[in-house]
C-alpha cells in the first residue's frame, strides 16, 4: 500500500479510529469486547477494504487457536452496526469509517490500482440520490455510491512510466 500523501500518517489513522470507537462504545453503552477491537484494527490496517477471510487470517496469526468464521462475522455486523465501517458491496470488504460520530452512508472512490478506497464526506450525493427516487416513487434504503477509478498517485505513477 502506498501512503494517501506523502506526509501521511497510518498509525495516527489507526489509533484515532481505535480511540473514537472507544468513546462511541462507551457512550452507546455497548461493549467493545477484545475481538471486535482486534476486527476493527484488521480493517484500520490500511485504507485498502479487506475482506471477511483476510481478517479471519490475520486474526489467525496473532493467535495460538484460529478464530471461527462466525466470530468475525458478529464482530464485522456490530461494527457495522454502530457505524465503525462500512461494507463495501461489490468488493464484499470494509472499511473503516472515518466520521462514525453521526450515522451516513459511505460513498467511495475505489482505486483499481491500488485498491484504496476514499470515504466521500458530503451531502450532495445522499440528496440526489432522494431527489431521483421521490422523481420515481422510490423508497431509498441503503444509497450507496462506488466510483472505481485511479487515483492520483496511481494516475501519476502510470503517466511517469
Amino acid at each position: 500500500m502506498h501512503n494517501i500523501a506523502e506526509h501521511h500518517n497510518h498509525q495516527r489513522c489507526i489509533d484515532d479510529a481505535m480511540t473514537r470507537a472507544r468513546e462511541l462504545c462507551h457512550s452507546r453503552q455497548v461493549k467493545f469486547t477484545r475481538i471486535r477491537e482486534q476486527v476493527l484494527a484488521c480493517v484500520w490496517a490500511n485504507h485498502q477494504p479487506v475482506g471477511a477471510y483476510t481478517i479471519l487470517e490475520e486474526l489467525a496469526k496473532d493467535s495460538s487457536r484460529r478464530p471461527a468464521p462466525p466470530t468475525v462475522y458478529r464482530a464485522l455486523d456490530f461494527l457495522l452496526d454502530n457505524g465503525l465501517v462500512h461494507r463495501i458491496a461489490s468488493l464484499n470488504a470494509f472499511v473503516g469509517c472515518k466520521d462514525p460520530s453521526h450515522r451516513h452512508q459511505g460513498h467511495f472512490l475505489i482505486c483499481r490500482q491500488c485498491r484504496n478506497a476514499t470515504e466521500l464526506d458530503t451531502d450532495i450525493i445522499n440528496t440526489a440520490i432522494n431527489s431521483a427516487a421521490k422523481q420515481h416513487n422510490f423508497s431509498v434504503e441503503a444509497p450507496c455510491v462506488e466510483v472505481v477509478g485511479c487515483c492520483a498517485h496511481c494516475k501519476e505513477k502510470r503517466d511517469s512510466e
